[in-house]
C-alpha cells in the first residue's frame, strides 16, 4: 500500500516525538513536545521526507535549546555545521539559527542576505512562538496566543508570571561553509537584522513625518504652480496610504554657492535606515560646484518632488535599489536651499495601479496623450494608453514627460513590427542609464539577453546593475536593463549607432541566411529557396556555421538531392595549412566510417574528427546528412615538395576523384594520394595506376605500395610522366616541327623526356629511379590507346587500353610477343599477345590476378607450337574479373560476361 508524503510525513514526526518522550526527562517534555508540533507544522513535507529520524531530533532540540535564554530586544544568531560528536546530529549543509522578536520583513530579508554572501538555501522552518521570559530571560512556558499589531514589531505583555513576547524563531540550513566563515555570516545577518529593527521600530515615525510636510506644504505652500502641489502633496498621501513601505527619513540642507556649494545632511533627525548620519545615501557632504552643469542645475531646479533611485540597495524586505522621494524646500525667492528625503519600496499594490490612478503619474500620462494629438478612444489612443499602463513603473516615477511621451511615441510607432529598438534614459546624477529594448518575442531569449548587456555595458563603459524582462500577449518582449555609470565618465553614445549595434546582434541566424540568399540568388529564389530551408539546419550547425556558409551548403544539398552525392573541400579560416576539411553530403541516413576513411586516408589524409549534421528540408522526409570531416595531411606536412596546398587548384581534382571512388568507378588505393600530393587529374591518376598494373604483369620487381611512395614522393616527376603521355597520344596537341638548330621546347615530346632524365639525377634512392625509368620506358613503348577516345555519348569510356610494342619494354619476360593490349579498369584487367602480324587464339578468363599475363603468354607458345602448320604465330589473350560477386553462379557469370564484353 503506498504511503502519501503527508502520511509519512505524520510517521516521522511521531518518530521524532517518541525520541523526546523517552530521551528527555519528564519535566522537560511537555514544553519540548509542544516546540516540536509546532516547529513542524508547516514544514512542506517533500522537505523532511526521507531524512532519518534522529537528525529531525537533534535539529529540532538543539534550536528548542538555543531559545531557552533570551532578553526582550536581543538578536540571537548562531552558526555551525553540525557533526555527531560535536552536536549529537549531522548535516551536509551549514545551519544558521536565529531567535529574533517577531517583526514583519525578517524572513526575506534573512533569505536576501544569505543569497548576497553565494550561499544556496535548501531548507528554512520558521515557527512563530509566543513564549513567556522571566525577569532573567529564561523560557518557562509557550502561550497560544500571539500579541502584536499587524504590520509592526509584536509587542511584549507583562503579567505576574513574567513577560510574554512574541518570538520568531527560525533553523536555516544554507551551502556548507569552512568554519572561519561563519563569523562573517553571523556579522552579514546580524546587520541586516539590525537594519530590520531600524526600519520597523521608526516605520510609524516616518509616516508621520511625511504626513506632517504634507501638512506643512499645503499651509506654507512654496512659490511653485499650484497644481504642482496639488498633485505633490496627493501623490504624498497616496504614499502613506499603503502604497510605500518607508524604510528611511532624512534632511538636506544646501549651503554656498557656486563652486562651494555643498549638500549638508541635517543631523539628528534621520529615521529608520538614515538614523545614523554618517550612513551614506548619496554622500554625507556633497560638493555640488564640481558637478557638471545639468546636474548642479537639476539639484537647483524650481520642483516640489523628486522621484528617483539611491544609490544604495534595500537590506530590508527586497534587495533592490532603495526609491527615493526628495520633497525640495524653497525658500521665499523660489530657490532650493534643501531636500527632505524618504527612502523605501513601493509596495505591490503600487505596481499593479494603473497610472491614471496614481498622483503625479496621471498628470504624465495625460500630457503624453495630449501631446500625440491621439483621440483615446482611437485605434492608437488606446494603444498609447496601454504602453503607459505596461510601462516599467520605476521607469513612470522617475521620467520626464518630455522624455516619456519621446520613447511612448517611438514604441507607438512599433505597433507589431518585427524589429529591435533602443530607447535609453540616462540618470540626472548621471548614476546610470536605463535602457529599454523591445525585441521579436520568438527571438528573445538567454543567449541575446547576454548579447545586449555586453553591447550595452561597453557602450557606456559600465556594468550591469539590474535587468528586467517582460513578456506578454505582445508580439514583441521587452528588456529593462540598468547600467550603473561613473559620474562625469559616462562617453558621448550615439543611440542610433548603438541601436544598430543590437539590431544586428538581434538577428537571428534565419534573418542572415535569408538575406544570403536574396543576395546570392536574387530575391524571388532567394524567398523560396528559405521557405524550403528555414528550419532545415539544426541547432547545432547553426552555432558552428554563418549563413554565408550555410548557402554553399544548401548548394551542396540541392545537388546531393540530384545526384546522391556533393561534396565541398576547404580550409577552416583558423586552420593551419596542413589541415582540411571536406564535408560530404549523402541522401543516405548513415554512411558507415569504415567506407569513408579508407578512402581519406588513400588520398594522404588522416582524418582527426568527423561532425554529423541533419538538414531536413521543409518539401523531404528524409534528411539529407552533412557529414563534416577534420583531416590533416599525411605526416602532418606539407607536400609537393614542401609548397603549401594551394586548395583553389586542388579542389575540383580532389571531388572528382573522390566521387569516382565512391561510385566504384576508380580504385581505392594508394595512387590517388597524387591527387594532392603532385595535383594531377582523377584521370591522370587512372593512367600512372594502369601502367602500374601493367608493370606488375611485366614482373617489375617493385610492389604496387612501393611504387604509390615513389610517385607521391617525386610530385613533379609524377606529373612529367603524366605530361609525357599526353603528350604522345592527346590529338588535340599538335607536334612541334623538327628544327635540329632549334632549342628543345620543354613541353615537346623530347623536352619532357630532357626534363625527366634532369630531375632523375636528384632522385636519391636507385630503386626509385628505376621505377621511374620503367615507367619513361613504358610510356615511350605504347603505340596508341583509347584514352582520347569518348564513346558513342561523347563520356570518357569506363576503360583504358594501351597497345604495347612489347619489344621496347625493358626487362619484359620472354618470349616477347611483337605487341600486346593491356586493358585496365576498375572490373577488370586484361592482355592479349600478338606474336606476329598474322596470328591466331582465343581469349581466356584466367583466376591468377597477380600473374595473368605469365599464363596467357605461356598459352600463346604452346599456341605458336599447336598451330605452327595453320599459320605463323600464334596469339592469345586472357582478362581477370577484379569484383566477382559473393552470390549465385548465374550472379557470378554476369559480371564475367559483362567484363568479356
Amino acid at each position: 500500500m503506498a504511503f502519501s508524503k503527508e502520511q509519512l510525513k505524520s510517521e516521522l514526526i511521531d518518530q521524532v516525538l517518541e525520541r523526546v518522550r523517552s530521551r528527555l526527562p519528564a519535566q522537560r517534555v511537555a514544553n519540548a513536545e509542544a516546540f516540536l508540533r509546532r516547529y513542524f507544522a508547516h514544514v512542506p513535507a517533500s522537505e523532511i521526507v526521507g531524512e532519518e529520524p534522529d537528525n529531525l531530533y537533534g535539529a529540532a532540540l538543539t534550536l528548542w535549546g538555543f531559545t531557552q535564554q533570551r532578553q526582550p530586544r536581543e538578536t540571537k544568531i548562531r552558526v555551525y555545521n553540525p557533526r555527531p560528536d560535536s552536536h549529537g546530529w549531522k548535516s551536509a549543509h551549514t545551519i544558521v539559527e536565529l531567535v529574533n522578536d517577531d517583526m514583519p520583513f525578517l524572513v526575506d530579508s534573512l533569505l536576501a542576505a544569505v543569497r548576497a554572501l553565494g550561499g544556496e538555501i535548501y531548507l528554512l522552518i520558521h515557527p512563530v512562538l509566543t513564549v513567556r521570559r522571566d525577569g532573567e530571560g529564561r523560557l518557562t512556558e509557550l502561550v497560544e496566543h500571539t500579541p502584536g499589531t499587524d504590520g509592526e514589531a509584536a509587542t511584549s505583555v507583562d503579567d505576574a508570571r513574567g513577560t510574554v513576547l512574541t518570538e520568531s524563531v527560525m533553523h536555516l540550513q544554507i551551502s556548507e561553509r569552512p568554519p572561519e566563515s561563519h563569523g562573517q555570516v553571523q556579522e552579514a545577518v546580524a546587520s541586516v537584522l539590525d537594519d530590520v529593527r531600524s526600519a520597523v521600530d521608526d516605520w510609524s515615525a516616518m509616516r508621520d513625518r511625511c504626513r506632517e510636510l504634507i501638512a506643512e506644504t499645503r499651509q506654507s505652500p512654496p512659490p511653485l504652480p499650484q497644481q504642482e502641489i496639488e498633485e505633490g502633496t496627493a501623490f504624498l498621501e497616496w504614499l502613506v496610504d499603503d502604497h510605500f513601505t518607508f524604510l528611511g527619513y532624512r534632511e538636506y540642507l544646501f549651503e554656498g554657492e557656486g563652486r562651494d556649494a555643498v549638500a549638508r545632511v541635517v543631523p539628528e533627525v534621520g529615521l529608520g535606515l538614515l538614523r545614523n548620519d554618517e550612513l551614506t545615501l548619496y554622500a554625507k557632504t556633497r560638493s555640488l560646484g564640481p558637478m557638471p552643469d545639468h546636474v548642479r542645475s537639476f539639484l537647483k531646479r524650481r520642483e516640489l518632488l523628486v522621484i528617483s533611485k539611491a544609490g544604495r540597495r534595500s537590506t530590508v524586505h527586497r534587495p533592490v535599489h532603495l526609491d527615493s522621494i526628495s520633497l525640495k524646500t524653497l525658500d521665499a525667492n523660489g530657490e532650493v536651499v534643501g531636500q527632505r528625503v524618504f527612502v523605501g519600496l513601493f509596495t505591490s499594490v503600487a505596481y499593479g495601479a494603473r497610472p491614471s490612478q496614481i498622483p503625479l503619474l496621471r498628470s504624465k500620462a495625460q500630457a503624453v496623450l495630449d501631446r500625440s494629438g491621439l483621440p483615446r478612444n482611437s485605434h492608437d489612443g488606446k494603444a498609447l494608453v496601454h504602453i503607459l499602463d505596461s510601462y516599467p513603473r520605476d521607469e513612470l516615477f522617475q521620467i520626464t514627460e518630455e522624455k516619456l511621451c519621446d520613447i511612448a511615441i517611438g514604441i507607438l510607432h512599433l505597433q507589431e513590427r518585427q524589429r529591435i529598438a533602443f530607447f535609453p534614459r540616462p540618470d540626472a546624477f548621471e548614476r546610470y542609464i536605463s535602457c529599454l529594448i523591445y525585441v521579436p518575442r520568438d527571438r528573445f531569449d538567454t543567449r541575446l539577453r547576454l548579447m545586449f548587456m555586453d553591447i550595452l555595458s561597453a557602450a557606456y563603459e559600465g556594468e550591469i546593475s539590474d535587468y528586467y524582462t517582460h513578456l506578454s500577449d505582445s508580439k514583441l518582449a521587452r528588456l529593462h536593463v540598468i547600467i550603473k555609470t561613473t559620474p562625469g565618465q559616462i562617453p558621448e553614445v550615439d543611440a542610433e549607432a548603438l541601436e544598430q549595434k543590437l539590431v544586428e546582434a538581434g538577428r537571428s541566424w534565419g534573418d542572415r541566411l535569408r538575406d544570403a540568399l536574396v543576395d546570392a540568388r536574387g530575391e524571388e529564389r532567394g524567398v523560396a529557396t528559405m521557405n524550403r530551408f528555414s528550419e532545415a539546419f539544426s541547432t547545432s550547425y547553426q552555432d558552428h556555421f554563418n549563413a554565408q556558409t550555410a548557402v554553399s551548403d544548401i548548394a551542396g544539398v540541392e545537388h546531393a538531392l540530384e545526384s546522391g552525392l556533393a561534396l565541398n573541400l576547404y580550409r577552416a579560416i583558423e586552420a593551419d595549412d596542413c589541415e582540411l576539411r571536406l564535408k560530404i553530403f549523402v541522401v543516405a541516413e548513415r554512411v558507415p566510417l569504415s567506407e569513408v576513411l579508407p578512402m581519406l586516408e588513400n588520398m594522404g589524409l588522416k582524418v582527426i574528427d568527423e561532425i554529423p549534421y541533419r538538414v531536413v528540408p521543409a518539401d523531404l522526409e528524409q534528411p539529407v546528412w552533412i557529414r563534416d570531416f577534420v583531416m590533416q595531411i599525411e605526416d602532418g606536412r606539407r607536400i609537393d615538395d614542401g609548397r603549401r596546398v594551394d586548395l583553389a587548384a586542388i579542389r575540383n581534382n580532389f571531388h572528382e576523384a573522390f566521387r569516382l571512388v565512391w561510385r566504384d568507378e576508380m580504385e581505392n588505393d594508394g595512387f590517388n594520394r597524387l591527387v594532392l600530393a603532385a595535383g594531377v587529374t582523377a584521370q591522370d591518376v587512372t593512367i600512372l595506376r594502369a601502367l602500374c598494373k601493367y608493370l606488375l604483369q611485366a614482373r617489375i620487381p617493385f610492389s604496387q605500395a612501393y611504387m604509390e611512395q615513389t610517385l607521391t614522393r617525386n610530385p613533379r616527376l609524377s606529373r612529367l610522366l603524366v605530361a609525357l603521355f599526353r603528350r604522345r597520344f592527346d590529338p588535340t596537341l599538335a607536334p612541334a616541327e623538327a628544327d635540329e638548330n632549334a632549342t628543345p621546347d620543354p613541353d615537346s615530346e623530347e623536352g619532357l623526356i630532357a626534363r625527366i632524365e634532369a630531375r632523375l639525377e636528384n632522385v636519391a634512392h636507385l630503386d626509385e629511379d628505376r621505377i621511374i625509368r620503367r615507367y619513361e620506358n613504358l610510356i615511350r613503348a605504347i603505340l596508341r590507346t583509347n584514352f582520347f577516345q569518348p564513346d558513342d555519348a561523347g563520356n570518357r569510356r569506363p576503360y583504358l587500353s594501351f597497345k604495347i610494342d612489347s619489344r621496347q619494354i625493358t626487362n619484359l619476360p620472354r618470349p616477347r610477343p611483337m605487341c600486346e593490349i593491356f586493358v585496365y579498369s576498375p572490373r577488370l584487367e586484361a592482355v592479349h599477345l600478338r606474336g606476329g602480324r598474322v596470328a591466331r587464339g582465343g581469349i581466356r578468363w584466367s583466376d591468377r590476378r597477380e600473374d595473368f599475363r605469365t599464363e596467357i603468354l605461356g598459352l600463346m607458345k604452346a599456341q605458336m607450337v599447336k598451330n605452327a602448320v595453320i599459320v605463323p604465330v600464334g596469339s592469345k589473350g586472357g582478362f581477370v574479373v577484379k569484383r566477382l560477386p559473393s552470390g549465385s553462379r548465374e550472379e557470378v557469370m554476369r559480371e564475367v560476361v559483362a567484363c568479356y564484353q
